[in-house]
């Protein structure tokens, strides 16, 4: 048994990334045989990623996926730990399992990975509180999971493997991708900034950069199989290439996926601290670089961000912001906004919404702070009440829905480049997003589905546009 420990993840040394490949022995590619999986994905689009592996490490296994967890063998619950209420939802679907286990079906393989494993409170309640949960493992091995997997099911006991370490690079992790046309490419994983309130440099381990020629390796191969779009991904993917002991960063990166000849290219999340003019520049300039930027500012108020670890002040924030409305055509920029942080006052909610009218921001996601085990953040005494944060959160999002709505308006009339995705659930109608990340629905023929077309804006609503197929 290996548990979680806050001091070990803490820890930032200058010692060698190593990176290893992912391999299992011959005996494990059975153990899953004529039986079942489902797994349940919380948190960000790393988590989303990450579940693409383990999808594929499950059914490298012989396990065959199902969408119903009722009629599953076996569920593994991949968890977030940012905010409060994805672990509420995780440890809500743990009491649901274990209702199927006691009631209908005894021999339910159930497992717990992602971030929440990482957390030593979670995994001490899991072993004091939920013993009859299978097995559990962190980030820093989910290329273990066969393993695990196969001890759980030959030792008939709990199983908990979670590594708390600055962390490695493992390639050749085997993916089963969720879109045909559009996918997720790690880039850097980890976090080093260690903001206040955040939890993920602890979950995730210290920044670590994958080897360039791995990333451009694994785009040229989405584009020989018909992929359209990558997403590069981190935790902070500006900081990519930093740990290197060569120069190379962001921008030269972006550079040479471009050169890959893949048609959309989207990137997050970035840190204002490390979005140099250079970063800018190669967005501006190569045409399947996408104009779209999602830039966190978690706070307008100067006296907040820095109680918060941040590094900037909200004046070079609208400075950046401004950077990049100007250099970059046609950019749509989101951010992230918490309300509510310990010692925040009216003035200083002020100043976020005073920073938000503006910016009047394309997209924003919105959230009421809540403290995260051991974190600075959490030891501050000056909490503001929930109700506070209520009041402060429906005010905010009155602000930043009247820009989404006031933005998608400009648009009406417009031809804008959409990758069509599929068929809307709601309405027998295509979806897509254009190329500054907005949902568009339209009529069209199924024949459309994966490709790149012109749709002509016809209407804006607030969170998505209504358009036409451009013949």
């Amino acid at each position: 048994m290996e548990l979680p420990d806050y001091i070990k993840a803490r820890k930032r040394s200058k010692e060698k990334v190593e990176i290893e490949n992912y391999e299992i022995t011959d005996d494990l590619k059975e153990i899953g045989k004529g039986k079942k999986y489902f797994l349940k994905t919380y948190g960000c689009q790393m988590n989303e990623h990450d579940s693409e592996n383990l999808k594929a490490m499950l059914e490298e296994l012989s396990f065959v996926e199902v969408d119903d967890y009722k009629k599953a063998d076996l569920v593994l619950l991949n968890t977030c730990s940012i905010r409060e209420n994805a672990h509420n939802k995780a440890f809500g679907m743990l009491g649901r399992l274990k209702h199927i286990k006691e009631k209908e079906n005894p021999n339910l393989i159930v497992g717990l990975c992602g971030c929440m494993a990482q957390e030593e409170g979670v995994v001490d309640h899991i072993i004091n509180k939920y013993k009859w949960v299978n097995f559990v493992f962190g980030t820093h091995n989910m290329h273990r999971l066969p393993f695990i997997l196969s001890d759980a099911l030959k030792k008939n006991k709990q199983q908990i493997e979670v590594l708390s370490r600055e962390g490695n690079i493992i390639e050749g992790i085997p993916v089963k991708r969720d879109n045909p046309y559009k996918a997720y490419v790690n880039i850097i994983y980890g976090c080093d900034k260690f903001c206040t309130y955040c939890i993920v440099p602890y979950t995730r381990g210290k920044q670590r950069s994958r080897n360039p020629k791995d990333i451009i390796r694994e785009v040229e191969k989405l584009v020989s199989d018909g992929y359209k779009e990558v997403t590069l991904l981190g935790q902070n993917v500006n900081a990519y290439g930093k740990d290197f002991d060569y120069q190379y960063t962001m921008e030269n990166l972006l550079e040479d996926v471009s050169k890959t000849g893949i048609e959309r290219i989207f990137f997050m999340t970035s840190h204002p601290w490390d979005f140099t003019d250079g970063l800018i520049d190669v967005i501006a300039k190569c045409d399947n670089v996408m104009p779209y930027v999602h830039l966190p500012v978690q706070s307008g108020s100067s006296r907040i961000l820095k109680l918060m670890g941040r590094r900037y002040t909200k004046e070079s924030y609208i400075e950046l912001f401004d950077k990049i409305r100007e250099r970059i055509p046609n950019v749509c920029i989101s951010t992230d906004i918490i309300v509510g942080f310990p010692g925040e006052e009216e003035e200083d909610f002020q100043d976020t919404l005073d920073l938000v009218e503006h910016c009047k921001y394309d997209n924003a996601f919105t959230f009421i702070y809540s403290p995260r085990e051991k974190t600075p953040a959490a030891m501050l005494k000056d909490q503001v009440p929930e109700e506070v944060k209520e009041e402060r959160l429906q005010r905010l999002n009155a602000v930043v829905n009247k820009y989404f709505l006031e933005n998608n308006k400009k648009l009406v009339g417009k031809i804008v480049p959409v990758l069509v995705e599929g068929t809307s659930e709601k309405k027998n109608e295509l979806f897509g997003y254009t190329n500054t990340n907005k949902l568009i629905n339209f009529a069209g023929r199924d024949d459309l589905i994966g490709k790149i077309i012109n749709v002509r804006v016809t209407e804006a609503k607030t969170w998505s546009l209504d358009g036409e197929v451009v013949e």
